[in-house]
Order: structure tokens, then sequence, then C-alpha cells
């Protein structure tokens, strides 16, 4: 950045005349001390508004020079050394060189700046010549020689400081103009970024679905123009999240910039691969010849894709599912086109991995239903479309009910009932989950409660928590509200988890556990036996129940590995004093086998279907004579220490 020029009282004085350079220093110079002191300094302090003071005498450093060439020489040379001329007194007749006037125009050849005084003793032009020779400067003054001391004075000061204050302004403005000049330039690179932003991928630096719109339609534009179809491919990572949650998002991150590198590699530069969120990737593919060609691109992509990625030290494999759909026959839209690849693309994930499928029509219809399924889902809470059934879980022994498992159905008002696997992970996919299990432990609570106020024995209900929900962190607030707001008391509230959200993180499960178990709540495995868990967490999880499967029911009269494992669960879970229950039990051979190994509860159609609460309280008070009121033995935990040191 450039610094304000020093000020200069350097004066130039040409003339052929020796003596006048004298009488001029005799003026110019400090030393100088004569009658017109006080009269300067009054006529500067009135010129310039200021305080008179007579020290205020500026010091003019004057060279000389006696012919014009010789003084364009001098004022060239203290421009080229940075110490330029502030002004020049030029005497008009310089014989046998240059006038003044000729002088005055090679000197602002050479430094436009210097402010020039004319001096004359004869009137050798007029003043028009002058304005037509010098275009009317206003870096010029006229002085009639001879002059007086204090009209010299006044000249070489007023000029000198108006050349400082000149280049003052020159100097700010450039400094102005190279600010602005920065500025401009880092707003035109934070444009460029931001449109940049705008349509790609910040972690991948793919087009994002803006440019990929702009890019689709036109392809679609040429495709209509030419008659030549193009191909657009949705790609999804299979078993993606798995990388997340065990190498964490980094890793994720990087797995996701290698594909993005890969997928680009494959295709040409008049192609597009874009990333239109998650692991989910599009590629568009134009001029396509035959559908082949579209087949054989997305199985070379799939071959690409499958070479292991090193992060964090462990070489990650994946897979691609690939679906595919044509332009103009599988949509004339981009919502329709994007649509049916990505329906395609389902279809391959339910093959199996690795997998590339094109569009057919039957599953246009399918993603279709699938989207106006989640537009009535995100309804059904608030117009009170959700029902609660209940299914006896029955003591094997008594044959008495003693709890319920609540479970959910969807009442739609057109497609009727629809039963917790057609919807559920659909809720799930869509982030509904959280809302729906908040709404089935609190109605689950009321109803319980509303049972006992009836007359009912104290009965108590379990439901079924999702993976999400058991690890979101308004769990057990959640909990506490429903119970409170029922007036329910905890013993009478179960809670089922999978085994395999209970151990997909033990460590953490078991601080959750803790805190629904001092609540007093029970805690339930259910499809234990399906998933892997460790013996070692098993026994310092605060839980109460395990759930049989229903797939070891099925058979445990006809498979003899069936009956060896229900068995071994059994004398697993009394061995730490768990009780059991079995569900799916659906014939009286099933239940025989359940009482003989001491199985201590079960559920599933041999005693009954789910069941709306009112056909559920007419069943429970159809076998009121055999109900037994709850004891403390029943109501005990099993081996929680949190429940065994209530219990001291």
């Amino acid at each position: 950045m450039s610094k304000p020029s020093p000020p200069s009282n350097r004066v130039l004085l040409i003339d052929d005349n020796a003596a006048i350079h004298g009488d001029f220093r005799k003026v110019l110079s400090a030393d100088t001390q004569d009658g017109t002191q006080e009269v300067l300094a009054q006529l500067e302090a009135d010129l310039f508004d200021e305080e008179k003071t007579v020290s205020a005498r500026p010091n003019f450093d004057v060279d000389s020079a006696y012919q014009g060439k010789e003084g364009v020489a001098m004022v060239r040379a203290a421009l080229e050394r940075g110490q330029p001329y502030a002004m020049a007194f030029v005497d008009m007749r310089m014989p046998p060189g240059w006038d003044g006037l000729q002088t005055i125009e090679e000197l602002w050849r050479v430094d436009s700046d210097v402010q020039v005084v004319i001096c004359s003793a004869h009137t050798d032009y007029d003043w028009s010549e002058v304005v037509e020779r010098l275009n009317h400067s206003d870096k010029l003054l006229v002085l009639r020689k001879p002059a007086e001391p204090i009209e010299v004075l006044q000249c070489a000061t007023a000029l000198t400081r108006k050349w400082h204050n000149e280049r003052l302004v020159r100097d700010q403005m450039q400094e102005l103009e190279q600010v602005i000049s920065v500025r401009t330039r880092g707003l035109e690179a934070a444009t460029r970024q931001l449109r940049h932003l705008a349509t790609h991928d910040a972690l991948t630096g793919l087009p994002n679905r803006v440019l990929l719109d702009d890019r689709l339609t036109q392809a679609m534009a040429r495709a209509d123009r030419d008659g030549r179809p193009f191909a657009l491919m949705v790609c999804d990572l299979d078993r993606f999240k798995l990388v997340n949650d065990s190498l964490g998002h980094g890793a994720g991150d990087e797995l996701l910039q290698e594909v993005s590198r890969r997928l680009s590699g494959l295709l040409r530069t008049t192609d597009t691969v874009a990333r239109i969120g998650g692991d989910e990737f599009v590629m568009l593919v134009t001029s396509i010849h035959h559908a082949d060609d579209a087949r054989g691109l997305a199985v070379r992509a799939v071959e690409v894709l499958q070479a292991p990625v090193r992060i964090a030290q462990v070489d990650v494999h994946t897979s691609p599912s690939i679906g595919i759909a044509f332009y103009p026959q599988d949509g004339s839209s981009i919502e329709s086109l994007i649509a049916h690849a990505d329906a395609a693309m389902y279809c391959a994930k339910q093959r199996g991995r690795g997998s590339v499928q094109c569009f057919e029509g039957a599953m246009g219809a399918g993603i279709d239903n699938r989207v106006q399924l989640e537009s009535d889902l995100h309804q059904a809470i608030a117009l009170k479309q959700f029902e609660l059934y209940y299914q006896p879980k029955v003591h094997t022994n008594s044959g008495v009910v003693r709890s319920a498992e609540a479970l959910i159905r969807w009442v739609h008002p057109q497609r009727g009932v629809i039963t917790p696997d057609a919807f559920i992970p659909l809720a799930e996919d869509c982030g509904l989950i959280g809302a729906i299990g908040e709404w089935v432990v609190k109605e689950a609570c009321r109803q319980a409660r509303e049972w006992c106020d009836a007359g009912l024995a104290p009965m108590r209900v379990s439901v079924n928590l999702s993976p999400s929900q058991f690890r979101g962190s308004g769990l057990i607030h959640s909990i506490r509200r429903a119970l409170d707001d029922a007036g329910l008391e905890p013993q009478y509230l179960e809670v089922e988890l999978t085994e395999s959200a209970v151990m997909s993180d033990p460590e953490e499960s078991i601080g959750v556990l803790e805190q629904l178990s001092a609540m007093g709540v029970l805690v339930s495995v259910d499809d234990f036996g399906t998933g892997y868990s460790s013996m070692s967490y098993l026994r310092r999880l605060p839980i109460d129940k395990l759930k049989i499967d229903r797939v070891f029911i099925n058979e445990i009269v006809s498979r003899p590995e069936d009956a060896s494992i229900v068995r071994a669960i059994v004398s697993l879970a009394h061995s730490l004093r768990l009780k059991v229950v079995a569900e799916g039990v659906e014939t009286p051979a099933q239940l025989d086998f359940l009482k003989a190994v001491g199985c201590d509860e079960y559920q599933g159609f041999h005693f009954s279907r789910p069941l709306p609460s009112r056909e559920f309280e007419r069943v429970v008070r159809e076998k009121a004579a055999q109900a037994e009121t709850f004891t403390q033995d029943d109501a005990n935990r099993t081996h929680s220490k949190l429940a065994a040191y209530r219990r001291k």
C-alpha cells in the first residue's frame, strides 16, 4: 500500500539572467530577513484562514537553470531520483534557446504535476495564445517583472502547498482504488464460490440436485431434437450405514469421496455424475444407442466400486445397487424419471448386493403407492388413525392372563387396517418412528389405567421400542411423562427391545436400561436367539425377561435342534434369574413342550390373536375366575443390581 508523498519545497528557477537567480534566492531563502516577513505572515494567515505566526515562513530549496533544455533535464533527473520539483519559475525570454512557452510544454511532458509561474517583463504572448498553447492549465500563474518579493514568496508558498495537497489526494485515491480492487477481487471470488456451492456437493465436488436438474433439462431438449434417448442411473451404496456406525462419519466421507472419483473416471466428459444426498449418486448418460449399453456401463460401475478402499487402516468393501430408467420411455419429466430409476434401484437392492435393475412398469405403481402412503402417514397421528391391539401373554401352567403386548394398527380410511410390517419401515425411513413410538407408550399406559379403573385385575402392558427410539435422548423423559399422565405405576409397564438393538452398543444400553430399571419399568429382550449376545454383557444387563423368537417355536415338536435351542434358552434365562416368554405358540403340542421345559409365559394364536381393547377386556373378564392378582414375587426384578438394592 502506497504512502503519502512528503511535503516538498523544491523550486526550480529557469532564467538566462544570473542576477535574477540571486534576487529570487534572497526572497525564498529562510535566512533572508526583510520587512516583508510580517506582511507575508499576515497575508498567508488571511489566505489560509490560520493564526498569524512569523515563524511559519517556509524554507524553499531553490535550484537554477539558465536555459529551457537545461531546466527540463533537471526536472527529469529529479523525477527519476524520487525528489520532484513542486514548482518552477520560468522566464518567457531566454535567447538563444527555447522561449518560456516551449519550455513549459516540455516540462509538462516530463512531469505534468509541476506547478509553473510565468515570469515576463513584456507582453510577448496574448493570454489567448497561452491558453491555446498550454490549455489554460490550473497549474499556471503569471508574474510580471520586476516582481515584488511578497509576490514571489506568495506564489511559491501557494503553489508548493497546492502541489503537496494534490499529491496527497492522489495518493489517497490510489490507496482507495487499491482497497476497492482487493475487495472487488475478494467479492468476485466469494461470488464464484457461492455459485459453485449452490450447484455442487460440498463433500465430493460433484454436481448436486440443482445442477443435475439443469443438465437433465438440457439432455431432454437434445433428446427431443435429435431423437436419441438417454439413461438415468440411481446408484445407492449397500450397507453404507455400517461404515458410518463402525468407523465413524469421517470414514464414511472418505468412502463417498472415493466413490465419486471412481464413478467420474468411468463416464465420458459429456456425461454427468451427481450426488443427491447421503450415499445416493445419479449418473446421466447421454446418447444411448441401446439399453444394453446402459446395462453394461452399470455392470462396470459395480465392478469398479467393488475394489476395496483403504480407510483408517481397514480395507472397506462396498458395492452399489443400481437402478436404470430411460428417457423418454420411462418418464417424460425430471421427477418421474428420477422416481422410476429410484424404484428400479430399490428392486435391485432387494435382489441382493451389487445388482443392476432396469425400470419396469409394475415398479411405478409400487413407488407411487409408497409416496402416497408416506403422505398419509404424516397425518395419521393428528387424525387419530392409529389404534392399539393387545395380544394376551398367558401364564404357561395356570393359563392366567397377567399381561398383554400392545401392537399398533393403522386404521386407514381407504385401505382399512394396515399391519405394522407394512408401515413401520416406512415410518423409520421418513423419520416418524419416534413420534409414533411415543404415542404407543402413552396410549398403552392410558389403556392399562383405564382397565384398572374399570375393575379389571391389574394388567401389565408391554410396548415395543424401535432401535432409534431406544437410542433417543428423550426416551426416559417420555416414558416417565406417559406414566405420570396416566397415573400408572411403573411396574405395570414393560418395554420390549430387540436383541440387536440392545447389543449394538452394550455399554450405552446398560446405562439406559439401568434408568428404566430404577423407575420400576420391566424390560424384555425380544427375538432372543436371532442375533448375537455376549454372555458377559447379558449377565450385566438389567433386564427381566427373554422372549424366544417364533422361528424356534414353529418346529420345536418336529426339529430336535430347535427343541434343544429352546430348552437351552430357558435354562440360561432361569440361571440368570430371568423369566422366559415364548411367542408364536399356535398348537397344543407346542404349549405342552413349553410347559415341560419350564417356560414362564407364552403368547400366540393358540390362545388369542391380537385384539382391540374392548375385545381383549371381554376375554380377560371371561378368565376372571382364574385370575390372580399380582404378587410381590411376580413384580420383583430378576438380577438387576438396582432392583436388588430396591428390594432390601
